[in-house]
């Protein structure tokens, strides 16, 4: 299971029950945030040994040295149906639910990625997307694994940092929109050239990639932004405009090799009886279906979430497919919105802060923003103070769920 380290203690409590985990692996500066009677194995000494814990009993374990290790075996090889990760998501129901992603799922996935975007392992990637969002888990961890290829990591994302960096020979940048924006800003205020390095393409995914961003990146630094999709059930990647193809601004691109993209009646249409449904011709609006072994195979417990009808998943985005296979997203059909290239679910927020003490009612919804996509607004009808529902929310809820406006009404 992959946690994101800006998860609320409740939440990361409830995703390891839910799971059914049996030890932790994180590091010392984390320990305060986990529940307790776990196996953890601190790995703060990687890749020289671990710490193993158990029970108020202690042992340090040998990892050996892994620097400059090179792995060798089967790359074609197509991986077990077993569970690979989980990744919590898709509360659109109030509760987060975990996507079980299959060994499967992830090679099939990274190697489509590599296909599309033509990696080699003359590559370098600079990781700036965390390993616990499915996005920078495949595309800027399994993938250069998969291919050889060198990974520069961060520990925390700094935008003039992140410019050095690129500009010091840095092939391949992936990242979601707020990262695009604030590396624009650090760009023309230290007024850095990013592409006197090798960089030779820039993809962005995650998030709605506003047309006036992608202008403004291609102005500043010479380079076209492509942009992807993707979803933690589709493991993640489904579509990218590919270097090999002229770039469409304002589209999503085309399905990647190995699965199909295609649009269907939405899955909450009434006529749909159950049985196979055709997709809809080009041009017609409905909601994005994708097909193909990067599609997981459902949630733990078997919770809801998204559909999955003959083998489609419904990703409950609204889209149109043009002749030439480019998807144009034209808004959610799910109850959700983005917020730093994290996905928010108004209804989580509601019945978490709706449990409350002194809460009568909850309305979330977005405040656009330029830089975070969006911002949140919650207006809460009861007897509390915007103090204690900030308190309460800074206990209950991850980082980037945490409200920014809290209007309150007596009730």
């Amino acid at each position: 299971m992959l946690v994101n380290p800006l998860a609320a203690p409740a939440e990361i409590a409830f995703q390891c029950a839910d799971a059914n985990v049996g030890a932790i692996f994180t590091t010392t500066a984390f320990l305060p945030r986990l529940p307790q009677g776990y196996v953890v194995v601190l790995l703060d000494d990687a890749p020289r040994s671990a710490e193993v814990v158990a029970g108020g009993n202690a042992a340090r374990v040998d990892l050996g040295s892994h620097h400059g290790l090179s792995i060798e075996g089967e790359r074609d090889v197509a991986g077990s149906d077993e569970e690979a990760v989980i990744v919590y998501t898709s509360a659109m129901r109030g509760t987060p639910a975990g996507a079980i992603l299959t060994h499967r799922n992830i090679l099939s996935n990274a190697r489509s990625v590599v296909e599309a975007l033509q990696f080699t392992a003359d590559d370098r990637l600079l990781a700036v997307l965390p390993y616990a969002h499915l996005f920078g888990f495949t595309v800027t961890a399994c993938v250069p694994l998969l291919i050889g290829a060198q990974v520069t990591t961060m520990e925390r994302f700094h935008p003039v940092k992140a410019a050095e960096i690129i500009a010091g020979g840095v092939t391949v940048f992936i990242a979601v929109p707020a990262v695009y924006h604030a590396l624009l800003g650090a760009i023309e205020r230290k007024s850095l050239d990013i592409t006197s390095g090798a960089l030779r393409l820039c993809v962005c995914g995650g998030a709605v990639l506003p047309r006036e961003l992608q202008d403004r990146w291609q102005q500043v630094t010479g380079m076209e932004l492509r942009e992807g999709y993707g979803l933690t059930e589709a493991g993640p990647v489904a579509l990218v405009n590919r270097p090999d193809l002229p770039n469409v601004p304002g589209t999503l691109g085309v399905a990647l090799e190995g699965m199909d993209v295609e649009i269907k009646p939405p899955a909450d249409d009434a006529s749909i009886d159950g049985g196979p449904i055709a997709s809809l011709p080009d041009g017609a609006i409905g909601e994005i279906c994708v097909r193909g072994d990067n599609v997981f195979p459902g949630y733990v417990g078997g919770a809801d979430g998204l559909p999955v009808r003959d083998g489609w998943l419904y990703t409950g985005d609204r889209g149109v497919r043009a002749p030439s296979g480019h998807i144009t997203f034209l808004g959610l059909i799910k109850p959700m919105f983005t917020r730093n290239g994290f996905n928010v679910y108004p209804r989580e927020l509601e019945r978490v802060i709706g449990a409350m003490p002194g809460v009568t009612a909850v309305h979330v919804e977005p405040i656009p923003d330029p830089a975070k996509e969006n911002d949140i607004l919650v207006r809460i009808t009861g007897n509390v103070s915007e103090e204690d529902v900030r308190g309460w929310c800074e206990l209950k809820l991850s980082a980037y769920k945490q409200p920014t406006v809290i209007e309150l009404a007596a009730g």
